[in-house]
């Protein structure tokens, strides 16, 4: 009798989901992340051995919990039974990061850890309405994504996931409310501190408590907040200090968050934290002196774009004269010399018999005929973001900047704290493709907002689509420009591709930038 095979990377269930990293194997469960061929798409896939006495329940309550729609959740996109002998749910997949992981290593400063609180207490809130409980809710189940979002994983699985044979009674029915509740309390406290009340959870120390009392987070770390902390002890303080209102549901706790005013200045040891990024979690944050501990936003590799170009040919050629003529050999150099007189004169040749049917290049014109300026279609748009981590921004809306209405946009990712993009990144922008060498007269962009700072590029009449800004030539630099701009090129100007790109963005809300573009038009001939 030969034994089941373990499922492993490259494996397909319900022929269209290929199973590709193993995220996590917990309570006899597995969580990867796989591509659906289908829809080609990421998912998440949840499986459990169909032969567990936890099987049947694991797919209920997954059908369960898609009837809250809170987009903090992550959907519930299929179901499969007993394939592969295993039971599978198939969730949207979210690039982000558990709570737990970034608790690890630093508490998080009071008004994000407010912020997030608030958001999973808000989303829970939308559920206790639907009589569906979490009842399982830790720092793990809790997922913060690079854009600052927060996503919230294991509505009803997790519970589903618990030792077999367990029996809920109705004393425990009537108490799953208040069990979300103080887990949010807890969920609180963690963000704060850095600690769990109670035992040990998902890698997080316990708190420490005195003559059987959870000291409160202001007692246990420097610098947490008065209001923070308060809205922390009316949730598990058993009962809470100086006579407070107890939070009893998830939505008094969002209320109460939501409600708690500025962090109150560090007066011993200041904490690094209040210099980083809002969402905490980019993978290329602004490095700045005493910025944050390398534990908590790691340094990425430099992007390729931004790499030194590699050697030329003359380059490689210089390189190895000298390191001949400090060897002695000095004939090499001689030869090399005479190699390049001799290119020198051949290309002086050539040049001089050429005519004028020669195709132009960027930045002049051949003369002849000049034909009437007329609007020059745009074929192709593409996003332009090289410093992004996926080299995309908003790749879906590209199109919306050249349909002839200026009712639509391409609108870039929202960006906090600074116009500058927050300091991450130099500029993302749109490439505009003419589909052959035209000779371009002017370029009018009509945007969303005022103080857009933006620069026009143009490329060679050949090539690829650029992928950087180092190898192409810059019209025009504009700073804090209105809503309407027009862009005029030199005389002449030859050129297949036109980079538009954003360097400072307008604040559409208080500490929120987006840079919109709502049409694109280029006049020149063809």
């Amino acid at each position: 009798m030969t034994e089941r095979r373990a499922l492993g990377a490259g494996d397909e269930l319900d022929g269209r989901y290929v199973l590709q990293d193993l995220v996590t194997e917990k309570l006899g469960a597995s969580t990867w992340r796989a591509h659906d061929t289908v829809l080609a798409r990421n998912v998440g896939i949840e499986m459990l051995p169909s032969t567990d006495p936890r099987a049947d329940n694991f797919l209920e309550a997954a059908r369960q919990s898609t009837t809250v729609t809170d987009p903090r959740f992550l959907r519930v996109l299929d179901l499969v039974e007993s394939d592969h002998d295993h039971h599978v749910v198939v969730r949207e997949w979210a690039r982000a990061f558990p709570l737990d992981q970034l608790l690890r290593q630093s508490a998080l400063p009071n008004r994000r850890a407010a912020t997030v609180v608030a958001e999973v207490a808000e989303a829970l809130a939308h559920a206790h309405e639907k009589n569906l409980f979490h009842r399982r809710l830790t720092p793990h189940h809790v997922l913060l994504k690079q854009t600052g979002a927060v996503r919230i994983v294991g509505l009803g699985v997790a519970t589903a996931l618990a030792p077999a044979g367990h029996r809920d009674t109705f004393d425990d029915l009537q108490a799953y409310e208040q069990m979300d509740v103080e887990a949010l309390g807890k969920l609180l406290y963690a963000c704060l501190v850095s600690r769990w009340p109670g035992v040990p959870v998902d890698g997080l120390r316990s708190a420490p408590v005195e003559h059987g009392r959870l000291l409160r987070p202001r007692q246990v770390r420097a610098g947490v907040s008065r209001d923070v902390d308060a809205v922390c002890d009316r949730i598990l303080g058993r009962p809470p200090m100086h006579h407070r209102t107890p939070l009893r549901t998830a939505a008094d706790i969002a209320r109460a968050l939501r409600l708690t005013g500025e962090d109150e200045s560090e007066v011993d040891d200041p904490s690094p934290l209040h210099i980083s990024s809002p969402d905490l979690l980019r993978l290329d944050p602004v490095i700045v002196p005493a910025g944050p501990p390398p534990g908590l936003e790691p340094p990425r590799r430099r992007p390729k774009a931004f790499e030194p170009a590699p050697p030329t040919t003359f380059e490689r050629g210089v390189s190895r004269a000298r390191r001949a003529t400090s060897t002695g050999d000095r004939k090499l150099v001689l030869a090399g010399i005479a190699m390049v007189l001799l290119i020198a004169a051949g290309l002086a040749f050539v040049v001089g018999r050429s005519t004028d049917d020669d195709a132009p290049v960027a930045g002049t014109t051949t003369g002849g005929d000049r034909t009437a300026v007329e609007t020059l279609p745009v074929v192709d748009v593409r996003d332009l973001d090289p410093q992004g981590e996926d080299g995309e921004e908003n790749p879906d809306e590209v199109a919306l900047a050249v349909d002839g209405d200026p009712d639509t946009a391409w609108r870039t990712s929202t960006y906090f704290n600074r116009a500058d993009l927050g300091g991450l990144k130099d500029g993302v922008g749109l490439v505009l493709d003419l589909g052959g060498p035209r000779e371009v007269e002017s370029v009018r962009v009509l945007l969303g907002g005022a103080g857009t700072s933006l620069s026009v590029y143009a490329s060679s009449p050949g090539g690829d689509v650029p992928t950087r800004l180092a190898d192409l030539q810059r019209i025009a630099a504009l700073d804090d420009v209105g809503s309407d701009v027009t862009v005029s090129f030199p005389e002449g100007t030859y050129t297949r591709r036109i980079v538009l790109w954003l360097t400072r963005l307008p604040e559409v809300r208080p500490g929120d930038f987006q840079g919109e573009v709502r049409e694109v038009t280029v006049q020149g001939r063809r």
